[in-house]
């Protein structure tokens, strides 16, 4: 079960970082790379098999990966704001 456009456009509407951004910043994108994430977990719980799935889950980690390190590099301040409020690492 992936999110619905509603779900993405709240997730893009609360990690915006300019009025005019509709989910390009690299910020929504980790945001809504999370809760994909988060919602594909769940389902690899109970489909333990399902082997494109995972494929994709895995992708899905490495490319948030890729655009948090971006974002770490650009702006280290922004970067530990947003670990924070997505609740990544501890």
């Amino acid at each position: 079960m992936s999110i619905t456009k509603e779900q993405k456009a709240e997730i893009v509407q609360s990690y915006k970082t300019t009025d005019a951004d509709n989910g390009g910043s690299a910020a929504s994108q980790v945001a809504v790379l999370t809760a994909r994430i988060r919602n594909l977990t769940e389902h690899m719980r109970l489909n333990h098999k399902d082997k494109h799935s995972r494929r994709g889950l895995l992708l899905m980690v490495n490319r948030r990966k890729k655009l948090l390190a971006y974002i770490k590099k650009r702006n280290p301040m922004e970067y530990d704001i947003l670990i924070k409020k997505l609740g990544l690492r501890k």
